[in-house]
């Protein structure tokens, strides 16, 4: 199909509560979406970057600019998903952008040929079990009233964000309170160092699901290191970079958990790549989240239901963070989500709902 532009759309979304990292506290989810505009219809795209590049080095206007100057102009000529990768290869890095762009022209491509986004991907699962991430909060008390409240919507899995001095006073009143049956698991984004090995491995004691991403995504050997002294699994995330970058950490020992996140990678079509690595390894895996809107949610649902996607994701229901989605909302069904099944993503932004958040939009031409 041929490529006649690209709408760029900043939206803003109210979070329905601040959610609370080690790098940072955000009350509304700025973020990028893309329409791509083909002679067979129409694709959606959503970039997962950040308004500041705080969780890499990637941010919004940056993820614009290149797009502008560099990505959309490269995809002249007949283009489908598969070939957006290669395209756009000898432009070095910014991932989520070329990741935003891939998911877009996939995503028309599809519904021109009416297959699904899960079918494409391998998924073979309807529905998937999923878990909820729960910031830092200001109090114990506040933390536990939250989580209570996740687990009586029927998540299945609870991720608690963590960083020096909130951890293992956090992890240890979850629980007492809730058992030892909760699946229950630990997010550092990189705020540990090495010398943390001791003070890590006092969680062993709590059953943890894993320890995601503990220290600094370029410290491979020292994960390696890590997993030495601490007992519970070892999780990477902001490490795993693309399918070559997974099988490395997966030779060093550096993990034994994978969270794949296809804007972090690149594209859904080399997060699939992570996953075959993974299975291939007998390494776990799962789809993460970046707080996205029902377009990019519905792509990580299609993903988690690959066959090697093995422990629950953080693909929440749209009501997790919003009072509102710019698509019909993803409603939580006995701790699982529905996979959509129709053309491309399966979903389509509801236009009263996309027009209320959307900031400015701007037009890309392709040549």
């Amino acid at each position: 199909m041929k490529l006649d532009g690209v709408e760029l759309r900043w939206v803003d979304m109210p979070l329905r509560s601040p959610f609370r990292t080690s790098f940072g506290t955000q009350t509304v989810r700025q973020l990028l979406l893309l329409r791509a505009v083909t002679d067979s219809g129409d694709g959606w795209g959503e970039c997962v970057a950040m308004a500041e590049p705080v969780y890499s080095s990637e941010y919004l206007e940056g993820c614009a600019d290149v797009l502008r100057r560099y990505f959309v102009p490269a995809l002249t000529g007949q283009v489908d998903g598969i070939s957006v990768a290669p395209r756009l290869k000898r432009f070095y890095g910014h991932r989520m952008a070329k990741a935003a762009l891939e998911m877009a022209v996939l995503d028309a491509e599809l519904r021109a040929r009416g297959v699904s986004f899960g079918r494409e991907l391998g998924a073979i699962h309807d529905r998937v079990p999923c878990g909820v991430s729960v910031g830092i909060m200001d109090s114990i008390p506040e933390l536990l009233s939250a989580v209570g409240g996740y687990l009586d919507e029927g998540y299945v899995r609870i991720k608690l964000k963590i960083e020096p001095g909130w951890d293992i006073a956090p992890v240890r009143a979850v629980r007492e309170r809730f058992g030892d049956d909760v699946l229950l698991q630990v997010d550092a984004n990189t705020a540990y160092t090495l010398g943390d090995a001791r003070h890590l491995a006092r969680l062993d004691p709590f059953d943890l699901l894993l320890i995601e991403q503990p220290l600094d995504e370029e410290e491979l050997l020292a994960h390696a290191e890590l997993a030495k002294v601490v007992k519970t699994p070892i999780c990477l995330d902001e490490s795993i970079t693309s399918a070559s970058s997974a099988a490395d950490a997966i030779r060093l020992g550096a993990c034994q958990i994978v969270n794949i996140k296809p804007g972090r990678v690149g594209g859904y079509l080399e997060a699939r790549r992570i996953h075959d690595v993974c299975a291939a390894n007998n390494i776990a895996a799962w789809c993460g989240g970046m707080l996205e809107t029902g377009i990019g949610r519905a792509a990580n649902v299609a993903l988690a239901a690959l066959p090697g996607c093995t422990l629950p994701g953080d693909t929440s229901a749209s009501d997790r963070y919003y009072r509102m989605d710019v698509t019909e909302p993803f409603v939580l069904d006995d701790g699982h989500l529905t996979v959509p099944t129709g053309p491309g993503l399966g979903v389509t932004p509801v236009p009263d709902a996309l027009e209320e958040v959307t900031v400015k939009t701007e037009w890309i031409p392709v040549a």
